[in-house]
């Protein structure tokens, strides 16, 4: 185990995922000083309950580390920084936050052979391009349906839950998937289910058209 600064936030970071971060409160501007006199990492953990500014927030045990790429100290002591989550812990005890929050973690690999997920990686990747596809036919913002993942399947699952439709709530819960298998698995059932209710949006969307409509140009009493 090891203690890892900690940054709760409103909001998941998965491996291989990049993270920009605006530091503006004192603690974690001291954390960023630390971590950039180090090895550079900290950890995110999602805020179950609370806010991100001003602590006593209640927070998940599983999170990913991230490692700062890019750090820019603005003339205010605000901090610009751009790191990606690099892999996943669960923590084991919290510490008190002083100055800023820390945890001892334990990393949490994910044990699964990539080679046996190709099937699963298939699946789930070509049942997110058609989601991505049809938010993008009603007009709703998304990531394009080309983009490329990894042919990893385990960074594929983390990349996947990063493009797809999912908040916080359901993002931690693919996140905290014991195996990639299992979150494989959860995220094509997730991602059929969303397809479904699309493609009953489109429709609807299709039947509102007026083109679909007569366009009244016959006179009933003839």
């Amino acid at each position: 185990m090891a203690v890892l600064p900690m940054f709760p936030l409103g909001s998941v970071l998965l491996p291989s995922v990049l993270l920009p971060l605006h530091v503006f409160e004192p603690r974690y501007r001291a954390l960023v000083h630390e971590c950039l006199l180090g090895d550079r990492e900290f950890g995110v953990v999602l805020i179950e309950r609370g806010s991100e500014v001003g602590g006593g927030d209640q927070r998940t045990d599983v999170g990913t580390v991230a490692r700062i790429l890019e750090a820019v100290e603005l003339p205010d002591g605000r901090w610009a920084l751009g790191a990606v989550g690099t892999r996943r812990f669960r923590v084991r005890r919290w510490l008190p936050d002083d100055p800023y929050p820390r945890a001892e973690v334990e990393d949490w690999p994910d044990p699964d052979d990539p080679a046996g997920l190709t099937e699963e990686r298939a699946r789930t990747v070509a049942a997110l391009r058609r989601v991505l596809a049809r938010t993008a036919e009603l007009g709703e913002p998304s990531a394009p349906a080309t983009e490329d993942l990894a042919d990893d399947p385990v960074l594929a699952s983390y990349q996947a839950v990063a493009l797809g439709p999912f908040g916080p709530a359901d993002a931690q819960l693919l996140l905290a998937a014991p195996t990639a298998r299992r979150r494989l698995v959860a995220l094509e059932a997730l991602l059929v289910e969303e397809e479904a209710f699309l493609a009953q949006r489109l429709a609807l969307a299709g039947a509102d058209d007026p083109e679909d409509f007569p366009t009244g140009d016959a006179n009933p009493g003839d």
